[in-house]
Formats: structure tokens, C-alpha cells, sequence
């Protein structure tokens, strides 16, 4: 094993290091099951996990109410709040919005808040900056840049995320970019705790100098990226290589056949961890074949589903 560590930042994370970006349960009839989110936060940070983001994509945010939303934030907050730090995912493309219901998160009680671009309205870089500088000059809290293009349709640039990390709330990035080099600029040339928001690339990223994963896979795999996180953070390769290889066939059910929330909710469900896998439209089911290549995909993992 190493002697050092491979990540050499000496100041802790301000939010932990294995997130979940958590699933937002729904009853039978659609409403949010709030009872089922205390018990999935729990079981969660019980696995491994040491902060949650609720309510983000991955929490179907964009389908609920402002009303559901908050509760969401209160409702994990007491559930593990004094255990792990959470991250609301309140903001939209609307600055305006972002800041109403991060103001809501905030008296909510949790710990920060996840910035995601501005998306479909496709704002130029100084439009993105002024976005995140007035939401942040409003709640006054932590706050982590969720850099994810894919599906805001634009990216933060290196030059971006450099000029924000100037401010001294804006302490994390979410990297979903799948741009090494834009990573490694920003490692390079900010204090940033800086997560890997690609399950698949946590091993790479924090090989680089991240900290940690924010993941959809965790829902059902915390306790074995834990195993993989903590092993870098030791500098030992040889654990986390063999974590790494471990999780890919769950990353690939997960990840690769539905979107991610829709696989999530089957797989707690089939676990016994939530009582359906009910999701909101647009999102519907998998399909049988898709199912069954889910199921498929987690025997190669060696899991009985």
C-alpha cells in the first residue's frame, strides 16, 4: 500500500465523500411517499454514505411542486441530517425560482445547495456566472456547481468554474462532463472538493485529485464505493481498482439501459427497499427486454435479482 494518499488536499470535505443523488418515492397514486424517503435516506447513510442530494434530477425534481420539494428537504433533513450532510436540488433555469426555493431549503435546514447550469434557455458563460453569484449573494449557503451539459444543454467552462471558485461559498463541483481536461484545469487551478458525477469515472477523476462520487449506482452499491473512495483517499490503487471493476457490471444496470432513477426505484423494489417503483411522467417503466437485461447485468455482479 502507499504511504500518501492520492488526493492531497489536507482540508476535509465540506460534504463528504460518497453521495447519493438520491430517488424521490412515490405511492402508488403518484404522491410523494415521504415515509419511504426517511427510511431510503437511512438506509443510505447507514450503507456508507455521508451526504445525500435531494430532489435533484435523479429525484425527478423537475415534476414536483415547490410544496413537495421542501418537504422532500425537511423531511431527509430529520431523518439524517445529523449524520450526513444534505444538498437540496433547488435550483432551475429560472434565477428568480432558484432562489425562492433555496431560501425554502435553506430555513428547510440543510447543509448546502446544488447549483446546476441554467438549462434550455442557454445563457452565455457571463449569463451562467451571474446566475450562480445571485443566487449565491441570496442564501448565503455552501454551494456545489453541477457541471452536467448533456442534459443542461450547455457546459461550464474551466475559465467559469475558475472565476466562481473565487467566491468562498462556492466550495464543490459535481463533474458530469466527461472532459478529463476540463477536470484536470480546474483541479489544477482551484481548491475545489471536486466530485465525480459519472459513477463509472470516480476511480480516473479522483486519481486526478476529486474527492469523491456523487451517484445514482449508490443507491444500491454505497457500501462498495465507500470501499472504493476511502481506498483512493488511502492510496491504495490496488482496493480501489478492485472495487472499481466490482461495480461496473451494476454501474452498466444502472446506468446504461433506462434512465437512471427509473433502474434505481426497480432495483430498491425488487430489494424490498421501496414499495414500488412508481416514477412521474415523462418517465415510464422499462420495458421487459430492458428489465431483463437489468437483471442480467446484476448477476454478472453477483447479485440474485
Amino acid at each position: 500500500m502507499a504511504e500518501t494518499a492520492l488526493h492531497t488536499s489536507s482540508k476535509t470535505p465540506t460534504f463528504g465523500t460518497v453521495l447519493t443523488a438520491m430517488v424521490t418515492p412515490f405511492k402508488d397514486n403518484g404522491e410523494v411517499d415521504y415515509d419511504a424517503a426517511a427510511k431510503l435516506a437511512i438506509k443510505l447513510v447507514d450503507e456508507g454514505c455521508d451526504g445525500l442530494v435531494v430532489t435533484g434530477t435523479t429525484g425527478e425534481t423537475s415534476t414536483l411542486r415547490d410544496e413537495e420539494n421542501v418537504k422532500m428537504f425537511a423531511t431527509v433533513v430529520k431523518a439524517v441530517g445529523h449524520r450526513a450532510k444534505i444538498l437540496a436540488g433547488s435550483t432551475t433555469n429560472d434565477t428568480a425560482h432558484s432562489i425562492s426555493l433555496s431560501l425554502a431549503a435553506k430555513e428547510a435546514g440543510v447543509h448546502g445547495i446544488l447549483v446546476t447550469v441554467p438549462y434550455y434557455n442557454k445563457p452565455s458563460q457571463a449569463g451562467v456566472i451571474a446566475h450562480v453569484e445571485a443566487i449565491i449573494a441570496a442564501i448565503q449557503l455552501p454551494v456545489m456547481l453541477y457541471d452536467i451539459p448533456g442534459r443542461s444543454g450547455i457546459a461550464l467552462s474551466p475559465e467559469s468554474i475558475i472565476a466562481l471558485a473565487k467566491n468562498p461559498l462556492v466550495v464543490a463541483l459535481k463533474d458530469a462532463k466527461a472532459d478529463y481536461q476540463s477536470t484536470t484545469t480546474v483541479l489544477a487551478n482551484t481548491d475545489l472538493d471536486v466530485y465525480s458525477g459519472d459513477d463509472l469515472l470516480t476511480l480516473p477523476l479522483m486519481a486526478a485529485g476529486a474527492v469523491g462520487v456523487v451517484s445514482v449506482t449508490a443507491h444500491v452499491a454505497a457500501a462498495k464505493y465507500r470501499i472504493l473512495v476511502d481506498a483512493m483517499h488511502a492510496g491504495d490503487l490496488a482496493t480501489a481498482r478492485k472495487a472499481h471493476f466490482e461495480l461496473e457490471p451494476i454501474q452498466r444496470a444502472v446506468m446504461s439501459h433506462a434512465q437512471g432513477a427509473v433502474v434505481a426505484k426497480h432495483i430498491l423494489n425488487w430489494q424490498g427497499f421501496l414499495p414500488n417503483a412508481v416514477v412521474r411522467l415523462p418517465l415510464v417503466a422499462p420495458s421487459e427486454t430492458e428489465l431483463e437485461t437489468i437483471r442480467t447485468n446484476l448477476r454478472e455482479g453477483g447479485w440474485e435479482i
